[in-house]
């Protein structure tokens, strides 16, 4: 059966929504998204904050926290704005940023660690499940939704694209693409979110009564910085017009030929800035905080930073951070947040005037770190940008059709970044428009005299995301509309040991044989022609998966002689594969075939070569005969 519909989520570190939108026509709509805002309260939002509360027994009265869809007890959870809201008040219950967490290879992202850090004898959860509990109360959402608005299809009638920031791993791609499974979605297509951001910006043009459709605003050459920094994360991607085939003005095609590195900078980065900087006025009056009132201060700080941003007429907002036990109220420690400190904080910080060669400052590491979120040492985004930058000119650089297709632009030889010509931004840190004018002028100074950047209008820098999943579903399901060529994000890499002899206090390097190559599309199934190799079967082994996103002019079957050095390593598989003919230990000859799903996500099948037997390796940490 067709889909009648198409379903953007947007699972975002600080909030997320859902967008749907008729397969063959029509506008978007964001849905409201029913959740709980107080005890026994029921409202809808445009967004639902990713946040999640774990009660204490008995905190609660029995189904205060119920919504409309529950059947039997309500959960002893609650997601969403009231969930945020407590944070405030009991900071060690609630989970937040699970999607940063998720992409954390140093930690088991199956197992109950969330919240961090907090008592040991209180229940967590793990990022998988946070993240499926986001997803299943969305579903539920668009399904209630859908009765409300008497719209005659169900949420399995709906083509579902979820979206991931274009900087994740496949392992965290492919943990999110669980996590909606479990939350009771059917099969969904995954999309980065610049893409969709993009895709969104486009939409919006097209719409009746816009001023200019997109291909009017931009121009065969032009280079899209697509620049999304949210709660958790900053995200950067290239997009290049080109002109297409037939030669016609208006039929330009759109090529992402660069994504950036996933950086854990973004608003909780600023938050925290923020509470330590009132940390130290109320410490200063001769107060002291404990660990759990710092962690009430950080959620003070969020939404007195969101108040002062939005509403330039105001000044100062207070701040009360409480404190445990019967005497509430009489230990409250107040101080207050000026306009002036978040602006020269948070711009001059984050945001400061450098110049293109000002990269992040390497990590300098003591022998022993307090264990958590692996968040960027280096504050300032646009030290971060510009190695992004930098980065995509390497990659551009070392493939030819990939330099043709943004037109060989003059000068790449000589320049040190690949300068945009237009900026999208996307994020809920660009709600303050005053980041916004910074980033343009930073942008401005690196591209020189003579040279305009375009400053592209975002569909709503909040929903945008889910927005452009929608209309890229509709694309999707109806093959009519525009679609950016882009395939994976990185290249890929299988690591592979060459026999040599042992030398003492040498370890021979590791090679990384390419088995999917940047930029290949979903879809497609690939097979390293004429090369064979050994399988260990029968006992455990170790597989290393290796990624590069300045390496596009690697094919399949291209070595990387030492892949520990050139290459980024992704997290490996240890597992036992089961023997051919039941002999433990043998090596058997196999070839690999790699293929890249319709839905987005990475496998490497290998067929032995002298039977029917083939192992699946896939990046869910599992493999199967």
């Amino acid at each position: 059966m067709s889909k009648q519909f198409s379903v953007g989520i947007d699972l975002g570190t600080s909030n997320s929504c859902v967008t749907i939108c008729e397969v063959d026509g029509g506008a978007a709509r964001n849905i409201e998204i029913t959740q709980i805002l107080g005890p026994s309260l029921v409202g809808e939002k445009p967004l639902l904050a990713s946040a999640l509360y774990l009660p204490v027994p008995g905190e609660y009265a029995e189904d205060s926290l119920r919504l409309p869809w529950h059947e039997g007890p309500a959960p002893d959870y609650v997601v969403g704005a009231f969930a945020r809201e407590r944070a405030a008040l009991v900071p060690d219950r609630m989970v937040t940023s699970a999607k940063s967490w998720l992409c954390n290879p140093h930690v088991d992202r199956r197992a109950p660690i969330l919240p961090w850090q907090a008592e040991l004898d209180q229940p967590k959860v793990s990022p998988l499940e946070a993240s499926r509990r986001y997803l299943e109360h969305m579903r539920q959402a668009l399904a209630f939704d859908l009765q409300q608005h008497a719209v005659p299809a169900s949420v399995d009638d709906c083509h579902v694209v979820l979206t991931v920031p274009a900087s994740f791993d496949e392992v965290a791609r492919t943990l999110t693409y669980e996590a909606a499974l479990a939350a009771g979605f059917g099969q969904v297509t995954l999309l980065e979110e610049p893409q969709a951001a993009f895709y969104a910006w486009i939409a919006h043009s097209m719409e009746a009564g816009a001023d200019v459709p997109w291909h009017d605003q931009v121009a065969e050459g032009d280079l899209i910085l697509v620049c999304d920094v949210g709660g958790g994360t900053a995200d950067f991607s290239l997009i290049a017009v080109a002109g297409s085939a037939d030669g016609l003005s208006k039929n330009l095609e759109l090529h992402r030929i660069a994504v950036g590195e996933h950086i854990l900078l973004g608003g909780d980065n600023m938050d925290l800035a923020l509470a330590h900087t009132l940390k130290a006025k109320i410490e200063d009056d001769g107060h002291e905080l404990d660990a759990w009132q710092f962690l009430a201060l950080v959620h003070a700080a969020r939404a007195a930073k969101e108040r002062l941003l939005a509403d330039e007429a105001l000044q100062e907002m207070p701040i009360a951070v409480p404190s445990r036990g019967a005497s509430l109220f009489a230990k409250t420690l107040t101080t207050t947040l000026t306009r002036e400190e978040v602006v020269t904080l948070l711009v001059n910080g984050y945001f400061p005037l450098t110049a293109s060669g000002e990269l992040p400052a390497q990590r300098k590491s003591v022998g022993l770190q307090e264990y958590g979120l692996d968040y960027a040492t280096e504050p300032a985004v646009s030290k971060h940008l510009a190695r992004f930058l930098k980065r995509a000119l390497e990659n551009v650089k070392s493939d030819e059709a990939l330099a043709a297709s943004i037109g060989a632009r003059a000068g790449l030889d000589q320049s040190t970044i690949l300068t945009p010509t237009a900026v999208l931004f996307n994020g809920g840190v660009f709600e303050a428009a005053i980041f916004r004018q910074r980033v343009v002028e930073l942008l401005a100074s690196w591209l020189g005299p003579g040279r305009a950047l375009k400053e592209l209008k975002s569909a709503g820098l909040d929903i945008a995301v889910s927005r452009g999943a929608a209309y890229y579903g509709a694309v999707q399901a109806s093959g009519k509309g525009i679609k950016i060529r882009a395939g994976t994000s990185r290249s890929y890499y299988l690591g592979m040991e060459s026999p040599m002899p042992a030398v003492p206090g040498f370890v021979p390097p590791v090679k990384g044989i390419c088995i999917v190559p940047q930029g290949t599309q979903e879809g497609t199934e690939l097979e390293l022609a004429g090369r064979e190799f050994g399988l260990v079967t029968g006992e455990a082994v170790e597989f290393r998966f290796f990624s590069s996103t300045v390496r596009a002019g690697d094919r399949v079957g291209s070595v990387v002689d030492n892949a520990t050095r050139s290459l980024d390593e992704l997290a490996g598989l240890t597992l036992t594969l089961p023997p051919v003919e039941g002999v433990a230990g043998q090596v058997v000859p196999v070839t690999l075939h790699p293929l890249v799903t319709e839905l987005g996500t990475l496998e490497l099948w290998l067929q032995h070569t002298q039977s029917s037997n083939r192992w699946k390796l896939e990046f869910n940490l599992r493999a199967e005969e």
